[in-house]
């Protein structure tokens, strides 16, 4: 296991990091597959992690990852608390909110948690969230009184990441990214605005989707020349930890033509990188309509048509009538989107 600097925290951590949601037991539809290991098993399957070097452990709190976080905290205890980094997370903008499930994590894990993540900020709460009195705010108040080390913001979005970015009050910054949805990778490898900045990347098997095309080996060394720090891969078994973990990756370097053709052995995909440079006029959020077209076709049929049935038809219908359509002319890809959307629509029916 290589080790990397985690932006300017000084932390040393592994280059691949444990995701915890796998080893969730209960019923928390946070992903269509886990594996509900008893506690013991929990333990044995990050401590198998811990020898192999891993010394990253990303959770969150019960709502979003079921009973993970207390069987990251037996683990902790276990292992030796100072011989791991914790990272938490929890889906609030309220400073308020934030405070008190900081506080309440504390006590799941019986530890305190290294870095605290406001968890799945987006482009509709991160003015909450990044405003006085909100979550990073209240974030800053639990650093100085030394119940974390570090602030973060978890996202999905670019647009928020790179706030993040220009926030000195922010430490690390968590968001997603594999060979095939690299869009904010290579927005944010191109930005001299994230140095300095802690960088952990996670949907590098994009939730499993990608690993019935490439192996483990791929989807790991495809993403190590990007400036991130960890890659945070789920981990439910000790074979999944043995393939993440067992070897030091080369990085690698898979053109995007090279990805989707290898998708097209076994589907047509629309090669959308989720840059997200899709603006919609009315709102809608055109990559993520697209990412679950790619998902439905990788096996995740139900959730990805539980996703796509939300509301296809209400986009299809405004798609339809606009005549703007800045969407496409902002697409690196040159992807004809109202086509794209109408194929989604039928597909869904």
């Amino acid at each position: 296991m290589r080790y990397r600097t985690l932006g300017n925290t000084g932390l040393q951590v592994s280059e691949i990091g444990f995701g915890t949601i796998p080893i969730l037991s209960g019923n928390v539809p946070v992903l269509p597959d886990y594996y509900s290991p008893d506690l013991p098993e929990a333990v044995d399957i990050m401590m198998h992690a811990f020898k192999m070097g891993c010394n990253f452990y990303d959770t969150a709190i019960p709502e979003e990852y079921g009973d993970a976080e207390y069987k990251l905290g037996v683990f902790a205890e276990k292992v030796g608390r100072e011989r791991i980094i914790i990272s938490d997370k929890a889906r609030f903008a309220d400073g308020n909110d934030i405070f008190r499930e900081v506080l309440r994590s504390a006590e799941t894990l019986g530890t305190n948690p290294d870095i605290y993540f406001v968890h799945q900020v987006d482009e509709k709460n991160q003015d909450e969230t990044f405003s006085r009195y909100g979550a990073l705010d209240a974030l800053c108040d639990l650093k100085k009184a030394g119940v974390i080390r570090y602030t973060g913001i978890a996202t999905h979005y670019y647009s928020v990441a790179a706030r993040a970015a220009a926030d000195s009050r922010v430490d690390v910054i968590q968001t997603s990214g594999n060979i095939l949805e690299r869009g904010i990778m290579d927005r944010i490898a191109e930005n001299d605005l994230f140095r300095g900045k802690g960088l952990i990347l996670n949907k590098v098997y994009a939730a499993g989707c990608l690993l019935s095309v490439f192996q483990p080996s791929e989807l790991i060394g495809g993403i190590l020349h990007y400036p991130f720090s960890c890659a945070l891969i789920g981990i439910g078994t000790k074979e999944q930890a043995d393939a993440a973990m067992q070897t030091e990756f080369q990085p690698q370097t898979f053109s995007f033509a090279e990805v989707t053709s290898r998708l097209a052995e076994h589907f047509q995909p629309i090669p959308c990188t989720r840059c997200q440079h899709c603006t919609c006029p009315r709102g809608y959020e055109v990559h993520i309509l697209l990412r679950q077209y790619n998902y439905y076709h990788l096996g995740k049929h139900y959730w990805a048509m539980k996703k796509l049935r939300l509301n296809i038809a209400e986009v299809f219908e405004q798609c339809r009538r606009c005549t703007e359509r800045p969407c496409m002319h902002g697409c690196p890809q040159n992807l004809r989107i109202p086509e794209l959307i109408g194929m989604i629509y039928e597909m869904t029916r």
